[in-house]
């Protein structure tokens, strides 16, 4: 049986890159200075738009909690879902830093918290799931099967391997696949295993020069952006730029 629910997922999904791309645009012509659109303020403090967003999943928890809508109500929590989870994620680099990262290189985190939630999304609605109710009585191997997977997961996050462990969790080979991949050079399971001047450590910061973090880079910076942040606007009210 498929327990997941496709129309839902799409819904959700296309809220989320939709809002995800209009916040982008909106943030682009702030930092720029073009356009109509102005940074938030509330007392001198800047209000980031992660703040929607998280008021926005809560109000939208809450309600599919307490009332359980039906239909057309369910599909417009889910739009609203989306919407909250994209304003939400989109500054992502900012719960980690607990600072104003939204351009520099940190604030790259944002854009790869948003590719792997949308990766996610596009596998659910494709029909894949780690839980499946169709084991039978195979639950228990199954059940195996999951916990030799979620392993290869974790040792695929920990070598700087994010995204492929994501997708590994719905596909599980190619959880396997990124688990005796040669690791990131600066993360953790580089630190902890490729010994200072190690083959093992060349090889991968050739694989992985400074400054290149993975085959995603072209894609995060056509939404992260380059180069310096301009000088932020003067004047009463004047927030950080790019919000």
């Amino acid at each position: 049986m498929d327990t997941i629910d496709r129309p839902i997922v799409a819904w959700t999904l296309a809220a989320f890159l939709v809002t995800f791309v209009l916040t982008r645009v909106v943030t682009r012509l702030i930092r720029a200075g073009r356009g109509p659109f102005r940074d938030t303020t509330v007392g001198g403090v800047h209000i980031h738009h992660q703040v929607y967003g998280i008021f926005l999943l809560l109000g939208v928890g809450l309600l599919e909690l307490a009332y359980r809508p039906a239909s057309p109500w369910f599909e417009v929590l889910a739009v609203l879902f989306g919407v909250g989870a994209a304003l939400t994620l989109d500054e992502f680099a900012l719960w980690l830093r607990l600072d104003d990262v939204y351009w520099g290189p940190e604030g790259r985190r944002s854009v790869d918290a948003v590719l792997i939630a949308s990766v996610i999304g596009a596998l659910l609605l494709l029909g894949f799931s780690p839980f499946d109710d169709d084991a039978g009585d195979n639950r228990v191997i199954a059940s195996v099967v999951l916990v030799v997977d979620m392993l290869f997961v974790l040792v695929a996050i920990l070598k700087g391997r994010t995204l492929l462990g994501v997708v590994g969790v719905f596909v599980p080979v190619l959880a396997l696949v990124a688990a005796v991949r040669l690791a990131h050079p600066r993360s953790p399971w580089a630190r902890r295993r490729y010994r200072p001047g190690s083959a093992r450590l060349a090889r991968a910061r050739r694989r992985f020069p400074e400054g290149r973090r993975n085959r995603w880079d072209p894609l995060v910076d056509l939404f992260a952006g380059r180069g310096p942040a301009p000088d932020p606007p003067s004047g009463p009210g004047a927030g950080p730029p790019g919000d």
